[in-house]
């Protein structure tokens, strides 16, 4: 359970649309075949917006940490070594839209629920596969985690400061933002494809692929000669002085991206400091003494102070918050951005629909059915 005292309630009449508002994905049948990794946040994303998700699971898994990617699921338990079990699950497939794996490549085919058997099965089905390498290539049968898939893209040997080591974008960049969003952008691509066709695919999404292609603009940085690959000498990396976070008095930080030449006056205006006589931010040599008069004044208040006076003014400066904090942000607030489930504060789906709301995600399941279970018995007209 959260401590009430480190974040602000939650405005009641903000809420997002209640349960049985159905979402832009209502009637997606998605079956997922539970796997810690991107597989499961891509199948969260997937019933955030309507889609009914089936998680199968072994049977006893414990309660972990990463709960709370399972909200708005429905859990099956299967013993996927027992040829029975695998059957059930493959009827339940064949009744399905999309299966969403994240298994190493050759483990589903080794339970009987790969490819080859399900499309024969199901023909329309998007057979949907995340992993960190893909299913093919020299790395694609070794383990690894968000660095690992990160490393060899070249975007974590430029986060960081020039004088120290790269630093790992928390688990965001390669997992989540690589494999899984890139995952549920794959599959909505696939339906709209069968929609015409008819038939269904198997989607290869590997979390490198996607944190390559999500540094696109970096790249092109690159092709026009704009991008070093000496960490500390690109706009966007920290070493430009108004496009970087800055310490406040009470040891708490404000965000600077002022780059746009009106913001950065606009910066200055508020922080008292004549454009005239601070050091030219086009010359790069002077961005090390540039850098220092910002610091020393933003060290003069606090960071709510600041943020104060900043939230009046469009200058692309905002307040560093923490997890904890940031439910109580007024704009977050205003929003409805976030949103107690299940005893813990966390993040409403993004995407605002007018005509079709995504539900509010309801809590992840505390009990399990049988395969044989679902869907039939809730829709007497599917077979």
């Amino acid at each position: 359970m959260r401590n009430s005292s480190e974040v602000s309630p939650i405005d009641e009449s903000l809420s997002p649309p209640a349960n049985d508002v159905r979402g832009p994905l209502s009637g997606l049948r998605v079956v997922e075949l539970a796997n810690a990794g991107p597989s499961g946040y891509a199948a969260m994303v997937l019933s955030d917006l309507g889609a009914d998700v089936v998680c199968v699971q072994r049977p006893g898994l414990p309660r972990s940490a990463d709960d709370q990617i399972r909200r708005g699921r429905m859990i099956v338990t299967a013993d996927l070594s027992d040829p029975d079990s695998v059957a059930d699950v493959l009827d339940l497939i064949a009744r399905a839209d999309v299966l969403v794996e994240g298994f190493r490549p050759g483990v589903a085919e080794r339970l009987g629920l790969g490819p080859d058997v399900a499309l024969v099965r199901n023909p329309r089905l998007i057979y949907a596969r995340v992993t960190g390498w893909g299913q093919y290539g020299p790395r694609s049968a070794h383990a690894g985690h968000d660095i690992n898939f990160l490393a060899p893209t070249g975007i974590l040997q430029a986060i960081g400061r020039p004088d120290d080591r790269p630093i790992p974008p928390l688990n965001l960049v390669a997992g989540f933002a690589g494999g899984s969003m890139f995952l549920a952008v794959g599959i909505l691509s696939a339906l709209w494809e069968r929609a015409t066709s008819g038939r269904g695919q198997v989607l290869d999404v590997a979390a490198a692929d996607g944190a390559a292609l999500l540094a696109q603009f970096n790249w092109s940085l690159r092709g026009s000669g704009g991008w070093s690959d000496t960490r500390g000498e690109n706009i966007v990396d920290g070493s430009c002085p108004y496009l970087d976070t800055y310490e406040c008095s009470d040891g708490r930080y404000m965000a600077v991206g002022a780059f746009e030449k009106k913001f950065y006056s606009r910066m200055l205006d508020v922080l008292e400091l004549d454009e005239a006589t601070v050091p030219d931010r086009s010359d790069r040599e002077k961005w090390p003494a540039l850098r220092d008069i910002l610091a020393a004044r933003f060290r003069t208040r606090t960071r709510d102070d600041w943020t104060e006076v900043f939230d009046t003014v469009d200058a692309c400066v905002t307040p560093v918050l923490t997890f904890s904090e940031a439910p109580g942000d007024p704009h977050f607030t205003a929003r409805g951005t976030f949103a107690e489930i299940d005893g813990v504060i966390q993040p409403l789906p993004a995407t605002r629909f007018s005509r079709t709301p995504a539900p509010s995600p309801s809590a992840p399941p505390r009990t399990a059915v049988a395969p044989r279970q679902v869907w039939c018995e809730h829709n007497p007209d599917q077979s």
